[in-house]
């Protein structure tokens, strides 16, 4: 039987780590939900683990009506109230906030793909990192981009978070080398 080479991170006994890496980092996404989606869990995941908000995405899903944003947009104090109490996500104040505010913005902005890809002419980024210490947190385009956001009134985007969005829905493919889902 052959060995499956995956990166070092997802090559973990947590089946949906290996779900994760395998069927949805680094394949480019263009669909808004779910790039909102994606920038809401990157934003949750500041200060945790990866793993701890994959485990809670299903419950992410259902808390933020399966991240409508225009739906979100419209979250009041009532809501936030009702979120803050939800055991299934991250009950900090600032990041639930932070997800309405992003809504609001991506509705002003018409398209967080197209926002997002045309930074990269719509064709990602594909790097070939030989070990995973050697792939950085951040880079001059998430910089740039963290930037961007936050003059718009983006929050919870700084520069390693919005690295991680980008690879999470693939402008950036920083799979390493022999991985077999590069």
């Amino acid at each position: 039987m052959t060995e499956i080479i995956r990166c070092p991170w997802g090559d973990k006994d947590d089946p949906l780590m290996r779900e994760y890496h395998d069927a949805q980092w680094g394949k480019p996404c263009r669909n808004e939900r779910e790039l909102f989606e994606m920038l809401t869990l990157e934003g949750a995941q500041a200060g945790l683990s990866w793993s701890t908000i994959l485990h809670k995405r299903e419950n992410y899903r259902a808390a933020f009506d399966d991240f409508d944003i225009a739906k979100i947009a419209e979250y009041d104090e009532d809501k936030v109230a009702k979120l803050l109490k939800n055991p299934g996500i991250v009950r900090n104040r600032l990041k639930i906030h932070s997800v309405i505010t992003n809504a609001q913005i991506v509705l002003a902005l018409g398209s967080l793909s197209d926002f997002i890809w045309a930074y990269v002419d719509g064709v990602p980024i594909v790097n070939v990192w030989e070990q995973q210490e050697n792939m950085p947190a951040k880079t001059e385009l998430s910089d740039r981009i963290s930037k961007d956001m936050k003059k718009l009134g983006f929050k919870f985007v700084g520069s390693t978070i919005v690295y991680s969005f980008l690879q999470a829905v693939g402008v950036v493919n920083d799979h390493m080398r022999g991985c077999a889902f590069k």
